[in-house]
């Protein structure tokens, strides 16, 4: 198993901790059950440890993917940036939610807000989960593509010689 594979296997991770976590944590808000709150904290907590997975499988991803012919550098780094916006996101929400559960267990005062605090976090890493999955989905998915990132000399189909492009004169 190469860089590019392992990266391939962890990356979905982070994007579905936190979907799993704000679905467990809404249910712990609603049912007021501590013990449902401090499992969606933990699965954010775990979400972190998988990111900082990715992060590091795709920095070496990164190397191998720039050698395979017909992946575009542009999309490559243009999911790095953003990766490594949704991963900084991700420690800091694993870090409020480790705050969280010490918080709950203490019954601290913090605990009666943090549910809140951690679900608004939550739902900003999801934005950023969702443009991180797109544009990993666009390196290598060209029927995802768009504007000027989709290189349409180089799709199938659409080269000089292919029945859709001739005309009946």
């Amino acid at each position: 198993m190469d860089e590019l594979h392992l990266h391939l296997v962890v990356n979905h991770l982070p994007i579905i901790f936190p979907i799993v976590g704000i679905i467990i944590l809404l249910i712990g808000i609603f049912s007021k059950s501590e013990v449902t709150k401090r499992n969606a904290y933990i699965i954010f907590i775990l979400g972190a440890i998988t990111s900082i997975a990715a992060i590091v499988t795709g920095e070496n991803a990164e190397n191998s993917a720039t050698q395979i012919a017909g992946l575009s550098e542009n999309l490559i780094e243009k999911h790095a940036d953003v990766s490594e916006i949704f991963a900084a996101l991700t420690y800091v929400l694993g870090g409020i939610s480790l705050v969280a559960l010490i918080a709950s267990f203490r019954n601290s005062v913090i605990s009666k807000y943090a549910p809140y605090a951690v679900g608004i976090l939550a739902i900003v890493c999801l934005f950023f989960a969702q443009k991180v999955g797109t544009t990993g989905g666009e390196i290598k998915h060209t029927e995802i593509r768009t504007g000027k990132d989709f290189d349409y000399r180089n799709f199938e189909g659409n080269d000089p010689t292919s029945k859709s492009d001739k005309h009946d004169d």
